[in-house]
């Protein structure tokens, strides 16, 4: 039998990693989590590239709370985690605030 190495999940089929990126963000632990990158991810994954899905899973690695306090600019990311993707998760639920949204015959 083969040894398979970590790092396998860089180099598997787009389709899969996207798979698997997109249930990690629907089962985060909480509501609030799951709807803010799952919806993200459900917009945003077929169109990052091989470097910035690595990073938004990198981002998936932190805390909720670290994680909402970066994306709604309670504090700034560590060095490591202000990238290009925490600006597109930034921009994602900024637009998705702004956008009137209809609930039945409400706009809210």
């Amino acid at each position: 039998m083969r040894n398979i190495p970590s790092q396998a999940a860089d180099h598997e089929h787009p389709d899969v990693r996207h798979r698997r990126l997109l249930f990690r963000c629907w089962h985060r632990g909480t509501q609030e989590g799951d709807f803010i990158l799952g919806s993200f991810a459900e917009d945003s994954v077929k169109t990052l590239d091989s470097d910035q899905i690595g990073r938004f899973e990198a981002l998936l690695d932190c805390t909720d709370p670290d994680l909402f306090d970066w994306i709604f600019g309670v504090s700034d990311p560590p060095p490591e985690h202000d990238h290009d993707v925490m600006e597109l998760l930034r921009s994602f639920c900024n637009e998705r605030h702004r956008a009137p949204r209809q609930i039945g015959q409400h706009r809210i």
